[in-house]
């Protein structure tokens, strides 16, 4: 069976979508199901390539038991589109810049993180680069919401 990938996008793969792929990857692993899908992170800008998440989102992510350390910042290229399931952007800014690269024999299904994220109001999640350590936290609240909603997504939808 071939692996269901997933995509997590913001701005610079530095902070949010590098969270979400560290939240996303531990509730796949925790499920068992990490021989079915693969989590992976990129962002819609270069300012970051091959530079480690942010040492506030490291921070953050291992106070509740998540390991960035390993990552690596990477552009959103064309050809994700391609080889991808899902690509699941944090922001309207990130979705319009997606949007831009989405080839037509593109296959991967495009949508907002916290579609998923049940009855939160928050549409999206928001980059805590230029705040404090209280951004961070609420960003990785609304990833960990987002990522369980998900998660049930697949399960139902693709009976894993």
């Amino acid at each position: 069976m071939q692996k269901m990938r997933i995509l997590m996008v913001c701005m610079g793969n530095i902070c949010r979508s590098p969270m979400a792929q560290g939240v996303f990857a531990k509730r796949v692993r925790d499920a068992g199901l990490e021989h079915v899908i693969q989590v992976d992170s990129a962002g819609t800008h270069g300012y970051h390539v091959d530079e480690p998440p942010d040492r506030r989102a490291q921070l953050t992510s291992r106070s509740r038991g998540y390991e960035l350390g390993d990552l690596r910042a990477r552009r959103l290229e064309e050809q994700d589109f391609r080889e991808f399931d899902y690509i699941l952007v944090m922001d309207e800014d990130n979705l319009s810049h997606a949007r831009a690269l989405e080839p037509e024999d593109g296959r991967a299904r495009l949508h907002r993180f916290l579609e998923f994220a049940g009855a939160r109001r928050e549409r999206e999640v928001p980059d805590p680069y230029y705040g404090g350590a209280q951004g961070f936290e609420k960003v990785l609240d609304l990833i960990e919401d987002a990522a369980d909603g998900f998660l049930s997504h697949l399960r139902a939808r693709h009976r894993f």
